[in-house]
């Protein structure tokens, strides 16, 4: 073998050895949209700066990734103008192969987020007013106001159950804006935390019962939630089919859960019977009198460290929009 063979073996090699870890394939799949800072990898890689720096120097020194300064920071992006024709080749062929993960779509989703608030952060790129006023109202006021207020379209005459209630967060927050709130849990231990918690509200009822059979009168409610509870059910449909129960004809149930993923570890660590839900499966839990009527994917914060969210709204069929 000549020593030009050798040392295209070798880099052949060297290549296999990067692309043979999944954090460095995902790493390259968000540096080939966009040119991306190791802050804005961190957030959508979900994972510790010091993680991404690892990763980064030996695609840098292997070529893979190309960098410049914009001030005080260093942008990569993928090395196609650099890159041997063999190494594109073999990325190409790796990116294929890899297929369509749900962690993929989790990292795309939350690159779209990153690349939105680039583009309204003055300090970092483009300077613009506006955002020198969404930074401003932020240091003024916080950033939990807006979704709060926005509670005050709400019709004041409702009924709403919180269902899998935990220990009170949303119901915490409805209970200023509707008559009553219903909260409803399994466990004696969490609904003592959301006594306490809320005993500031004169308007909440609490209820212990299981989500096959809740605690409701038939159409006692106009609507009801569900947050982050139906990837713990073994059949999360026969579960809707009990919440459609409880409502009135033209009540709301919003269901709020985790997409569809592959990060199985939740099933031991956390107890997830289903990790997250596709939304054909969302779609499949309407059927006679209960119709589907929003399903969308929530703005990942990228902050977080878990799946994606969803949120969808079904409507009871048979009669008109609740009132009171």
């Amino acid at each position: 073998m000549s020593a030009g063979e050798t040392s295209g073996a070798a880099d052949w090699m060297d290549w296999l050895a990067l692309l043979s870890d999944l954090a460095r394939v995902r790493l390259l799949r968000l540096v080939e949209q966009e040119e991306l800072g190791v802050g804005e990898l961190a957030r959508v890689l979900q994972m510790p700066q010091s993680s991404v720096s690892r990763h980064l120097k030996p695609l840098f020194v292997g070529g893979w990734v190309a960098k410049r300064s914009e001030g005080t920071a260093s942008l990569y992006r993928l090395a196609h103008e650099t890159l041997p024709e063999a190494a594109q080749v073999l990325w190409r062929l790796t990116r294929e192969q890899a297929g369509h993960q749900a962690t993929f779509a989790d990292d795309d989703h939350r690159l779209a987020e990153v690349v939105a608030e680039r583009r309204s952060d003055s300090k970092s790129f483009f300077g613009r007013i506006g955002a020198d006023w969404d930074h401003l109202r932020s240091e003024l006021f916080g950033e939990a106001f807006s979704a709060e207020a926005l509670l005050g379209l709400a019709d004041p005459a409702w009924a709403v159950a919180d269902i899998g209630c935990g220990t009170g967060n949303a119901a915490e927050r409805m209970a200023p804006y509707f008559r009553e709130v219903i909260a409803v849990d399994r466990e004696p231990a969490m609904l003592d935390a959301a006594r306490l918690r809320l005993a500031r509200f004169d308007n909440i009822q609490f209820r212990q019962g299981e989500l096959g059979s809740l605690p409701i009168r038939d159409a006692e409610i106009d609507a009801a939630i569900v947050m982050l509870v139906l990837h713990h059910v073994d059949d999360p449909a026969a579960a809707v089919c009990e919440i459609k129960r409880c409502l009135k004809p033209g009540g709301v149930l919003l269901v709020v859960d985790m997409v569809e993923h592959d990060r199985s570890v939740l099933r031991h660590t956390m107890g997830h019977v289903h990790l997250g839900f596709a939304e054909q499966d969302v779609r499949g839990w309407s059927g006679r009198d209960l119709a589907l009527e929003r399903h969308l994917r929530l703005r990942p914060d990228t902050e977080a460290k878990g799946p994606g969210l969803f949120l969808a709204t079904f409507r009871r069929l048979g009669g008109r929009r609740p009132t009171a």
